[in-house]
């Protein structure tokens, strides 16, 4: 069956239909879609300086090089990138080539932070220092606590993130079997409950767009050789929450779309259930935290000592 738009070979069948599309009208599509989402939700604004999270993966490349030639078609918009180094031998510095060759190929500024430089250890150091404890767990508080404070630094307006529709439906099935919709409230295609200039606004243009889709708009633009997946993953929940919502996928097409269709209709609920929560400053590094001590803080005493 050719294209539905040109009569053209098609690249792809879109997810939940029978719509199969060309390269050009595949790229047409997923271009408009991630730019409804942009001024439906007003992610970006006149004069905003964006970080764009990179870690040299489809979804942050394909978003670095969707959000490159938005920039550049309004003048008004600066753009540059923010790589996380975990120190992950065989996996990161691999990746890390990849978003150093795209971003010099197109003239982005990208910024390298590290956890060596924090903590003064790789996560894989880390790991053995902590062998019983879920890698993913370490990561994803340090890599947090540096994307924020790095971003607000560098003196960004938002940080983009290439989260998409399939990460979205993995958080909020997470945070609903750990009883956790505090954490769910503050999901959504711009992050947080309330602002903060702590904080610095993540924006998810990619958040109605299927993983399937992004690995193909990464494909056809050839941002990158191969698909390589994180050392750790198969230690995650998010990994196993994954896999169940793919077999449901597969045999009931449209349950991720559901998913985040439902839960934004009560998210407007959640967020003003949880706007009177207090930020509190951690009394040792002085970033934002709901308790005395961030939780970065209290890993870094937990490696340190």
């Amino acid at each position: 069956m050719p294209c539905k738009r040109c009569k053209s070979n098609p690249v792809i069948q879109l997810p939940n239909s029978n719509i199969k599309l060309c390269k050009s009208c595949f790229i047409k599509y997923f271009e408009r879609k991630a730019l409804r989402t942009i001024r439906k939700y007003n992610l970006i604004e006149q004069n905003d300086n964006i970080v764009v999270a990179v870690s040299g993966g489809k979804d942050s490349l394909s978003l670095l090089n969707f959000l490159n030639k938005f920039a550049s078609k309004r003048m008004n918009i600066k753009i540059s990138a923010l790589l996380i180094d975990e120190g992950i031998k065989g996996y990161r510095d691999e990746t890390i080539k990849t978003a150093k060759n795209f971003c010099e190929k197109n003239n982005i500024k990208l910024h390298i932070a590290s956890y060596k430089e924090i903590t003064g250890k790789t996560l894989n150091n880390i790991k053995k220092q902590f062998p019983n404890t879920i890698a993913c767990s370490m990561c994803g508080v340090l890599r947090r606590y540096i994307l924020n404070k790095r971003s607000r630094e560098l003196k960004a307006d938002k940080l983009a993130t290439g989260h998409n529709l399939d990460d979205e439906a993995q958080s909020i099935i997470m945070n609903q079997l750990r009883h956790n919709i505090a954490l769910s409230a503050r999901l959504g295609p711009i992050t947080g409950v309330k602002r903060d200039k702590r904080f610095i606004p993540r924006i998810k243009p990619f958040y109605f767009l299927t993983e399937k889709e992004v690995a193909t708009y990464a494909f056809l633009h050839s941002l990158m050789d191969k698909f390589n997946e994180c050392t750790y993953c198969t230690e995650s929940n998010r990994f196993v929450i994954r896999d169940m919502l793919n077999n449901l996928e597969h045999k009931y097409p449209g349950t991720k779309h559901s998913i985040v269709a439902s839960f934004l209709e009560i998210l407007p609920l959640l967020k003003e259930k949880y706007k009177n929560q207090k930020i509190d400053s951690c009394k040792i590094c002085g970033e934002p935290t709901s308790s005395e001590i961030c939780n970065a803080c209290k890993l870094l005493q937990k490696i340190k000592q």
